[in-house]
């Protein structure tokens, strides 16, 4: 599987450079790609890989955007027999669009997003997700901004094989199917600190009867040069309803190189 991901990481950044190269004269497009992976060996041996991708396109009318992310990490374990294997223990998938309708009022607009996750160690197996509502500029000021969205959406949802967690009756929910109306709301904070540093900050929630779900994104970035980047960030991912012998939040300290066309 690690090879998945690296074929993924590998022929994003290949579609990136292509794409850019042929559309350097086009200002409608930004792209980006974020790539980090720590590799340690000796008493303890880690793999892990963290990869993304985000184009945007800026239109008259839309401003349109496409995010592609992934993380696989392994991990040494040591089993009863005090032998020592190396084996997964966190592996997601996620890919998003959305669609932003500008409207009359200044920063102001109508949205339409679809997403879809794939977790092979989250409270679900997979999550996909598509919403319409409208956005709003709170805060905007020469060095930084506050956008605002909300809307209703729809949730489809996959529990895991091995999932404990039961219906009202007591049944096991372990490869079940189910979805749920959702309300959406999102927070995105944008602060450019000084010419070579900027912050950060990301608060989505989706609630639904079953279950809300809290995502926040806390980075900070420092210019390497013209079009390279160092992003620091620390994820939070929160399920208000998990399985006794689950975690509902979930955490990610990542290191990563970011670079932009």
């Amino acid at each position: 599987m690690k090879l998945k991901l690296l074929s993924i990481l590998v022929a994003a950044s290949a579609a990136t450079n292509a794409f850019a190269e042929e559309n350097a004269e086009q200002k409608t497009w930004e792209v980006t790609s974020e790539l980090g992976a720590i590799v340690t060996s000796g008493n303890t041996e880690t793999t892990t890989l963290k990869g993304g991708l985000k184009v945007l396109h800026n239109l008259d009318s839309w401003n349109n955007e496409y995010k592609i992310d992934g993380i696989y990490k392994e991990d040494e374990v040591e089993d009863a027999d005090g032998d020592k294997n190396k084996q997964r223990t966190n592996e997601k998938y996620s890919a998003s669009a959305q669609g932003n309708y500008k409207l009359n009022e200044k920063h102001s607009h109508l949205f339409i997003y679809g997403s879809h996750v794939s977790d092979y160690f989250g409270a679900y197996r997979t999550e996909s997700v598509i919403s319409a509502g409208y956005g709003l500029r709170l805060l905007s000021e020469k060095t930084m901004w506050l956008n605002a969205e909300v809307g209703p959406g729809y949730k489809f949802f996959e529990y895991s094989d091995e999932s404990t967690q039961e219906d009202d009756n007591g049944n096991l929910l372990a490869g079940e199917r189910e979805s749920e109306v959702i309300a959406l709301g999102k927070l995105d904070y944008n602060w450019q600190i000084s010419e070579s540093a900027r912050f950060t900050q990301l608060v989505a929630v989706e609630y639904g009867e079953s279950n809300t779900k809290t995502r926040s994104e806390t980075a900070l970035l420092a210019k390497i040069n013209g079009s390279l980047q160092m992003k620091v960030a620390f994820n939070i991912i929160n399920n208000s309803d998990v399985a006794d012998d689950e975690e509902s939040t979930d955490t990610e300290t990542s290191l990563t190189l970011v670079y932009s066309f």
